[in-house]
């Protein structure tokens, strides 16, 4: 059975071309928000999102829509991310919905995201809508952009709607299409009760609290909800749908998007993907669910006070019920004490979980440099998985290190192409091919590791394309590289944190960068600070930052000159002293340091 006045759509893009002004204008062209509630990126409900203008997470809402058939439809609009490192957020939206409206920036035409995100709804076998956007703008070549969509998913000419989400042009035309287009989903009522979780919350007052994709059956208050991967069983207290904030509805039934609140304490019985079930209509098989994220870049979390460890283990916890694809274990560092090993998708995505860490739990951290996981083979053919330097097994057991590749694909006007090609080959890029979108616009396919692009590839893409060019990878397996550990040592003392796995080709060259760097980061003490960088016992660079200098003479006021020779003998005895037994406290900015050092 179908149920005709529902649909269930995300609007995905690339990033900036409009999506979060399309949801806008949706929402007050069908009136679910007054223009005294209205306000740009409305569902974007974190400070974070509004000061950066981009969408971290996906937003569902519930829309009622008019249509000009003169029937109601139900509209659960999810409004997506476009940077490529929150892709999973997208991914798992396209897996509550039935259509997707592919949107792209007339001013910008298809760039890397908007590939991806059209193959994801492509593989979730979901009906495309075609939007261009911004065509009110002055200069635009919408005959080239058409020709590129058409290209990318096949579509006809006259599929492509033309809007404008900030004026509102051609949205109406767009809700009619939606009705048009987008299947109504399957409701299968009598069937046993099955809901997917494609995201979650916490609530301090309510715990954790579930959002459902409810596929077969219903769910109501004061049922008793069955976790089917955990056998866990809670009582509904509250079922809703989602208008701008959280609303009472008292059921979802087959076909619905909501949320089910149920006292779930343990933030460990819940996880995106699962499938629950009512203990009143058991289900026996589970849906589909998620494929598991890979993190691909890994990096060091640790609280600044020892004591507020136990505040950060609660605190990621309760973050990962609202961003599946991180992933946390507790790690110990000689230099900065109890912390947690943290997984992320990449550079950005460790960005945005520490800064909403530090905003929303009001935690002070640390970060420790970046990783990437390395495969090492032992001489004694065993291979162990690495994915910080401080697991390195030692020097001599170890027959050769495998790094992560990713396939790259950059979008770009064609007078760039030499200059982003440069810049891959830097990297060490492997060149694949070329493909021309059109007369002006080029897609370029490289072969590049992951450790290469994590820190600062994407800077460099921008500035020598001027902005233009757009980038997404995707993780393609582990291949044998030439790489060695570059421990660094301040005071005599290895610092684990500082540590880095480097291309045997740049070890020389970094480290000497690097130790010159701390140089100017490391404050000065009352004896000389050795700052040493080395590849197994050989020390490839050194520093030294130099010694404060205490005037203990300055209290002679003339007088025998073995008086001062002695205050001078005393204090160079100190200072002896103080370098055997001194420590050296390493400030924020030396973790960071490697970082902020080029490649030229």
């Amino acid at each position: 059975m179908k149920n005709e006045n529902i649909r269930n759509f995300c609007i995905i893009a690339h990033i900036d071309h409009g999506k979060s002004t399309l949801a806008d204008r949706m929402l007050e062209i069908t009136g679910t928000l007054s223009k005294f509630q209205m306000k740009a990126q409305i569902l974007d409900d974190m400070d974070l999102e509004r000061e950066r203008g981009i969408t971290i997470k996906s937003h569902p809402i519930k829309i009622i829509h008019n249509s000009k058939n003169s029937k109601k439809y139900t509209f659960n609009l999810i409004d997506t991310p476009g940077h490529v490192d929150f892709s999973y957020e997208v991914s798992r939206s396209l897996a509550a919905c039935e259509g997707a409206v592919l949107l792209v920036d007339a001013s910008q035409g298809i760039e890397a995201q908007t590939v991806t995100n059209a193959y994801l709804a492509i593989e979730n076998d979901l009906e495309i809508i075609p939007v261009i956007n911004k065509v009110d703008l002055v200069g635009v070549e919408i005959e080239s952009i058409k020709q590129q969509m058409i290209d990318l998913i096949g579509c006809d000419d006259e599929d492509i709607m033309m809007i404008s989400a900030k004026t509102g042009l051609g949205v109406p035309e767009l809700l009619e299409e939606i009705v048009k287009k987008i299947p109504p989903p399957d409701i299968q009522i009598e069937k046993p009760a099955r809901a997917l979780i494609f995201d979650s919350i916490y609530d301090s007052y309510r715990g954790a609290i579930p959002y459902l994709r409810v596929f077969d059956g219903e769910f109501r208050t004061g049922q008793k909800i069955h976790i089917m991967s955990t056998g866990k069983v809670y009582e509904i207290t509250e079922v809703g749908a989602f208008h701008l904030k959280r609303k009472k509805t008292g059921v979802l039934k087959s076909g619905d998007v909501g949320y089910v609140v149920c006292q779930i304490k343990n933030i460990q019985d819940l996880k995106v993907g699962d499938t629950v079930t009512t203990v009143e209509n058991l289900a026996k098989v589970p849906l589909k669910g998620y494929q598991e994220m890979k993190p691909m870049v890994f990096s060091g979390l640790y609280p600044v006070q020892n004591d507020d460890f136990e505040e950060l283990r609660s605190a990621l916890e309760k973050l990962k019920l609202n961003d599946a694809s991180l992933q946390y274990e507790p790690e110990t560092a000689e230099a900065l004490g109890f912390g947690f090993r943290c997984g992320f998708l990449g550079m950005l995505h460790l960005e945005i979980v520490k800064e909403r860490l530090e905003r929303e739990f009001n935690l002070e951290l640390i970060t420790t440099v970046p990783n990437v996981e390395y495969h090492v083979v032992l001489r004694s053919g065993k291979e162990v998985v690495m994915d910080t330097p401080s697991k390195m097994p030692d020097a001599g057991s170890v027959d050769y290190i495998k790094e992560p590749f990713i396939k790259a694909e950059i979008i770009c006007p064609s007078e760039y192409i030499g200059n982003l090609m440069m810049l891959a080959q830097e990297k060490r890029g492997t060149y694949k091919n070329t493909h021309y979108l059109d007369a002006v616009k080029a897609q370029i396919i490289y072969e590049i590791p992951l450790s290469e692009v994590i820190y600062d590839f994407y800077d460099k893409l921008k500035s020598v394309s001027r902005g233009y060019a757009s980038f997404d990878y995707e993780f393609i397996g582990y291949r044998k590289a030439n790489l060695v550990k570059l421990d660094i040592f301040i005071n005599n003392e290895p610092v684990d944190a500082l540590s880095v796995i480097i291309h045997r080709e740049k070890s020389q060259f970094q480290g000497r960068k690097l130790v010159e760097k701390l140089r100017s980061l490391i404050p000065r003490q009352q004896f000389p600070i050795p700052i040493q960088a080395a590849i197994g016992s050989k020390i490839i660079a050194r520093e030294t930052v130099k010694a404060l200098r205490k005037n203990v003479t300055a209290k002679c006021y003339g007088g025998d000159i073995s008086r001062k020779r002695k205050l001078l003998e005393k204090q160079k005895e100190g200072k002896k002293r103080l370098k055997q037994v001194g420590s050296v406290e390493i400030p924020q900015e030396a973790f960071v340091a490697i970082l902020q050092i080029d490649d030229k």
